[in-house]
């Protein structure tokens, strides 16, 4: 299967970005783990059928004037936090949104290892990626380009002809690694990185349009829209009109991209990744008792 390259693409085209890009989040990795895992999409060569009426539309667009109704204020880091990951360096002033790369590739290199931080992220114009990510999620088209984390290798799998075709599950297993280091990361500390770095993701996400737009509301309403997506058990049929695969179910592909992202991971990585996020909206909400 072939891949789309940059740019905003239209839904016949995003798919198969997809099935060959990684993705996923969330969290940060969800956050860069659903994304992440979203430049996985399937390319479509047919106008997509119509939405379907219980199907979310894009979330709202924060108002264009007057000051933000805040519904989850940033919270800040808790002291132990800092002191027991002294070397992640979050003291000190905040570089400038423009040379925020250079500290976040050290604190991803501390968190992730400097491995795995090579291997799975983008650092350059991270902040403005990872929010340009989020915001996109619920809609049915997503900035291919600009995405927070890199390709998965190898090919998208399936298996079957006609209409037994579907998605092999061994196309799942591509996906693996990333969803466990999601899961294996230190959730707190990069918490607390978010904090202390959010006014440059304030900032993105007001150079994206929104002036009067709270970024971390955004990032709660669309972690919400990822935990509503309907768990889809195997097989997960598809067609292949030309030379693209979409999904069988009318429907089903005429879901969000955030939520055709979880189903392309397979359902056993996508309730691990659902986990993931709530563990994260826990913790970005103030929620205490967990983790």
């Amino acid at each position: 299967m072939e891949e789309g390259g940059g740019g905003i693409y239209p839904l016949t085209v995003l798919g198969e970005i997809f099935m060959k890009k990684s993705p996923f989040f969330w969290a940060f990795l969800v956050m860069v783990a659903a994304g992440g895992i979203y430049s996985w999409q399937f390319s479509q060569v047919h106008t997509p059928p119509p939405m379907p009426t219980e199907q979310p539309l894009p979330l709202p667009v924060p108002p264009s004037s007057g000051e933000p109704q805040i519904s989850h204020p940033v919270i800040e880091p808790a002291p132990e936090t800092e002191k027991s990951r002294p070397e992640l360096g979050l003291e000190g002033p905040l570089p400038s949104l423009d040379q925020a790369d250079g500290r976040l590739a050290e604190i991803f290199a501390k968190l992730f290892g400097p491995k795995s931080r090579e291997e799975f992220f983008v650092v350059k114009n991270f902040i403005q990626r990872f929010v340009i990510m989020v915001d996109t999620l619920p809609n049915r088209t997503l900035p291919a380009a600009k995405i927070p984390v890199k390709k998965i290798a190898g090919d998208f799998l399936a298996r079957g002809r006609g209409e037994a075709l579907t998605i092999d599950p061994a196309n799942y297993r591509r996906y693996t690694p990333f969803v466990r280091l999601a899961e294996t990361v230190d959730k707190k500390p990069l918490v607390a990185v978010y904090s202390r770095f959010y006014p440059l993701f304030q900032q993105a996400y007001e150079d994206l349009g929104y002036p009067h737009g709270y970024f971390n509301d955004r990032l709660i309403e669309v972690i919400d829209h990822l935990l509503a997506a309907p768990r889809v058990p195997d097989p997960i049929r598809l067609v292949r009109p030309k030379v693209r695969y979409q999904f069988a179910d009318s429907e089903m592909e005429a879901y969000s991209a955030g939520w055709k992202v979880l189903i392309r991971t397979g359902p056993e990585n996508a309730e691990r990744i659902k986990q993931i996020l709530r563990d994260y909206r826990d913790l970005l909400t103030g929620v205490t008792g967990k983790n």
